[in-house]
């Protein structure tokens, strides 16, 4: 059976766009997997502690086969290959992916739990997700469009689409 999966990216190091195109040409690669549509992507002010640059960040869609631990395992897989490292929750990273929305399940597991528990309070994942869908709801019915306002201001800026390639000097 396919799901409509949502995963959030995000970066603020080593080159954040950078690191989420990487990440996007990964997720596009996963085994039993399809890249449908991927958000614009966004700067936006840190979580946490704010002494660290601004996140880049965005959403992709992907039809999948994959149950939701394997698809966590293989987001993962990315990060780490991406120079993950988990030393400071909320700390500055490579690259984070997060397993957003899984069809319309919730899934409350040791490792899992989807919705994103974050997910609501957070403009810069909800906005890139109403990009991807702009009637999306959350498996308990409520909107994503009617969630967006209540959140928290991060500063969030859209930033204008990046070249695939660089342009040629005259």
């Amino acid at each position: 059976m396919t799901v409509r999966a949502y995963v959030g990216l995000g970066s603020n190091l080593a080159n954040p766009l950078q690191q989420l195109a990487a990440a996007v040409t990964a997720l596009a690669t996963l085994p039993q997997s399809q890249l449908v549509a991927q958000s614009p992507f966004y700067r936006s002010a840190p979580v946490g502690p704010q002494d660290q640059p601004d996140f880049i960040n965005g959403a992709v869609a992907l039809e999948t086969r994959l149950p939701a631990l394997a698809l966590l395992d293989q987001l993962q897989a990315i990060e780490q290959s991406q120079g993950r490292q988990r030393i400071e929750h909320w700390g500055p990273r490579t690259l984070d992916l997060d397993l957003l929305l899984y069809g319309k399940e919730t899934i409350t597991c040791d490792r899992l739990r989807v919705p994103h528990p974050e997910l609501v309070n957070r403009d810069f994942v909800l906005q890139p997700l109403l990009d991807l869908d702009p009637a999306l709801t959350l498996p308990d019915g409520r909107a994503l469009a009617d969630l967006r306002p209540l959140c928290p201001d991060n500063r969030l800026q859209r930033l204008d689409p990046q070249p695939a390639t660089p342009p040629q000097a005259d």
